[in-house]
């Protein structure tokens, strides 16, 4: 374990706290493991305007990492598991999918009200079209807003954006500690999460058996 692995990541707070949790589970099998971050700006993040919607299953937040590994640039990735396209590319394999930590979607509204307590017509963010439309069959009232961003962003726009609350991963406010701004985790008859809500997805290179093995540890699925 004297070999240091380069970890591919994105750069926000959220997805450095990801691959935070990602290493402290690997070092419960092997503490002598050494590894450096390798924070990539993928068009994901640069483009904060194109609706989650219309980018969903696609490698809008993954494309420049998985080209960092086929070019042996990182060793490892540390992804959403949520975020990953629906073809993985040639060369590449997902070693291990983790536990989710919290796979509810999570209301966070302005004056702490619960979804039901919602004033009609509320004008509430949210970002993929499952959400958007699961919310719209709940309450027709509502006025859906799509918002983009990192969790601070959204976080941020509820207060300048005019909105009466927000809907995000619940899993992303208890990895950046911000549980607290949760209002309402929404039951799963009201949201249906992603089936990989909460949980990470670690890729490598398809022919580096050695390193599968090793993530493979941290396989919950």
């Amino acid at each position: 374990m004297a070999k240091t692995f380069r970890i591919g990541t994105r750069r926000s707070p959220l997805a450095l706290k990801q691959v935070e949790e990602v290493v402290v589970a690997l070092k419960k099998f092997y503490p002598d493991f050494n590894y450096k971050i390798v924070g990539i700006d993928t068009y994901g993040d640069k483009d904060k305007i194109t609706p989650i919607s219309e980018i969903e299953g696609t490698d809008f937040f993954t494309k420049e990492i998985e080209e960092a590994l086929l070019e042996g640039e990182i060793d490892f990735a540390v992804h959403s598991a949520k975020d990953l396209p629906d073809k993985i590319p040639q060369g590449l394999a997902i070693a291990a999918i983790t536990k989710s930590i919290d796979p509810y979607d999570a209301l966070v509204s302005k004056n702490n009200l619960e979804i039901d307590k919602l004033p009609y017509g509320a004008k509430i963010g949210a970002s993929s079209q499952r959400r958007k439309e699961q919310l719209k069959r709940y309450r027709e009232d509502f006025e859906i807003v799509d918002i983009r961003g990192n969790i601070e962003e959204r976080l941020e726009k509820l207060e300048t954006n005019n909105l009466d609350a927000i809907i995000v991963a619940a899993c992303a406010l208890v990895r950046l500690g911000l549980e607290n701004r949760i209002t309402q985790r929404l039951p799963f008859e009201i949201l249906k999460p992603h089936p990989l809500q909460g949980s990470l997805a670690i890729e490598t290179r398809e022919n580096d058996r050695e390193l599968i093995d090793l993530l493979g540890l941290l396989n919950e699925k």
